[in-house]
């Protein structure tokens, strides 16, 4: 114990702890917060009105569906997102392509603070990231989903399933589709390498859910082997009508 808390204070002189928004060096009182206190409110939480389906953020009460939902059958039973994508941008672009893998800790704790009731009340056994292709992630060095996932999970005490389904193909970037592209990109792209009968209800966990085509795969696929709910939490998601 002693030897870890003075490998902790080593770390922190050396790689002093950084604000997730803004990247400067925070002061102790903000470390637990994750956030300096000039930032604390850039991160927008998406609140309620919620698409029923996907989570998005809703301007109207009356409102049950966004349109993607109204529009789009989707094979994942429910979801929910953190943050609105805008808000938090910059943050996710370091955390994957900047090597900021100890985003993780912070955000996935959030998720599991703010989003863990809804997960209890689904049921949830386990949380299952959207894996990587093998070649991206020796790239990266890591993958955030899994990343975010373990983090969420230590919180909420669920275990993670990261050699459940593997990234069979290689697809394009999503960010450079249309929601019809990111179908067609993501057909036969995930591959079941384990029995997961004996899960009932699993949580997909990705870092942004944009039209929802990677959620959907992975849930179809899920559900033909056995699966009976499939949910999702994203660290952040687009803005809803």
């Amino acid at each position: 114990m002693v030897l870890k808390r003075l490998h902790d204070k080593l770390c922190d002189l050396l790689f002093p702890p950084r604000c997730v928004v803004c990247d400067r060096v925070m002061g102790r009182t903000d470390v637990p917060k994750g956030t300096c206190a000039s930032c604390r409110d850039v991160l927008k939480l998406i609140k309620e009105p919620r698409c029923l389906k996907c989570g998005a953020q809703l301007e109207a009460d009356e409102t049950e569906y966004c349109n993607s939902c109204k529009n789009r059958r989707h094979y994942y039973d429910k979801g929910l997102a953190l943050y609105e994508y805008t808000s938090v941008r910059t943050s996710i672009y370091r955390f994957k392509y900047g090597g900021r893998m100890e985003y993780a800790h912070f955000f996935g704790r959030e998720m599991a603070r703010r989003l863990g009731g809804a997960i209890k009340e689904w049921g949830a056994q386990a949380l299952i990231p959207v894996p990587l292709h093998p070649s991206r992630q020796r790239r990266r060095g890591y993958n955030q989903a899994a990343e975010l996932a373990k983090a969420c999970g230590a919180a909420l005490g669920l275990p993670v399933e990261e050699k459940l389904i593997c990234r069979a193909r290689k697809t394009r970037p999503m960010k450079l589709l249309n929601a019809k592209e990111r179908q067609i990109n993501l057909k036969n792209a995930f591959l079941m390498l384990q029995d997961v009968v004996k899960l009932d209800t699993v949580v997909v966990v990705d870092d942004i859910y944009t039209t929802g085509s990677t959620v959907d795969a992975m849930a179809k696929l899920l559900k033909a082997a056995g699966v009976k709910k499939v949910y999702f939490i994203t660290l952040s998601i687009g803005s809803g009508v």
